[in-house]
């Protein structure tokens, strides 16, 4: 009984952080208040403040529950033997094909990408709030793990050269992220296919000789 209530208990707070992101993305977050994402989700606004206390701590607490999700999808792309990539197709055991993977859920899906756009709100208001700013680093930290993760085995197997894996991991997302921003905002030119292939094309180069 207990388990039950937990989880009706815990379905409101899903719907708000569904909600946000979809009205963070279409609006941006200087749009959105909260009396306006209560009025939608039938609450007040003084019951988000007493969950979230501010609009900032909702984006990002929005931020991380979206990334929770595709962490699920993430961990079972980079699993040995069987995971799924991107687009659902499997990534095997072969390192290669799960960093292909990890690419893939990386970048965004195109303009305007709910998770990427709440990215974008984030940085942007990360020069001004010291609680955004390490929020951020705690939500980034799984991506980097598991990419270190992934390079470690890689070097093992002898698929990639020997050398730092968290430099090169760290390398490789700074990539990613200079790559995913333009077509997130939508930029004319960028493409994600292009993103995808110039990626691995660099990380080729980075980590080994065999691609």
């Amino acid at each position: 009984m207990a388990q039950a209530r937990a989880r009706r208990a815990a379905r409101p707070r899903e719907e708000v952080f569904a909600a946000a992101r979809a009205a963070i993305a279409e609006h941006g977050v200087a749009k959105l208040t909260m009396a306006g994402l209560g009025k939608q989700l039938q609450m007040s606004a003084g019951h988000l403040l007493y969950y979230f206390g501010s609009k900032d701590q909702l984006l990002l607490e929005t931020l991380r529950w979206s990334e929770e999700q595709l962490g699920v999808r993430r961990r079972a792309a980079l699993e040995r033997g069987g995971g799924q990539g991107g687009g659902g197709e499997s990534a095997g055991g072969d390192v290669w094909a799960r960093l292909a993977a990890y690419t893939e859920l990386y970048l965004p899906e195109g303009p305007g990408d709910p998770r990427w756009i709440l990215w974008v709100e984030v940085w942007g208001r990360s020069p001004s709030s010291a609680e955004i700013r390490q929020g951020q680093l705690e939500i980034e930290a799984p991506w980097q793990a598991d990419l270190v993760a992934l390079i470690e085995e890689g070097v093992a197997e002898g698929e990639f050269t020997a050398g730092g894996a968290h430099d090169r991991a760290v390398q490789i997302r700074a990539l990613l992220d200079g790559f995913s921003v333009p077509i997130a905002i939508g930029l004319p030119g960028a493409s994600r296919d292009e993103a995808a292939a110039q990626v691995m094309s660099v990380t080729a180069a980075l980590l080994g000789p065999k691609r």
